[in-house]
């Protein structure tokens, strides 16, 4: 997993599973601190993720409220989209453009 950016727009590559949990979310909640205004985090280089960094985003869009901030996320893959979509996620989380979920490939 690889993070690149600075306190108002991140991109994040790679997998964000259990094991690059601690190191992204140690980065993502100092450029929440850090920063003022939206966060915009671009995950269209991310590969993957699991609950542990799903967990990770869940808490960095608490604690960006908590701050006076919004989330939003940037380039969703498709895979993604459908797991924010099935955990009904997508409703709660700021997503650039939205999720177009007629048009998401049925699994």
């Amino acid at each position: 997993m690889h993070i690149r950016g600075d306190h108002a727009g991140l991109a994040v590559g790679g997998r964000l599973d259990v094991h690059s949990a601690a190191d992204a979310r140690t980065v993502l909640h100092s450029a929440v601190d850090d920063g003022v205004g939206d966060l915009v985090l671009d995950l269209s280089e991310l590969d993957s993720w699991d609950a542990t960094g799903l967990g990770v985003i869940m808490g960095v869009h608490r604690r960006a409220g908590r701050c006076g901030r919004r989330l939003v996320l940037r380039g969703v893959p498709p895979q993604m989209q459908r797991l924010l979509v099935a955990t009904r996620l997508h409703r709660i989380l700021a997503i650039e453009g939205g999720i177009g979920v007629e048009s998401l490939p049925r699994v």
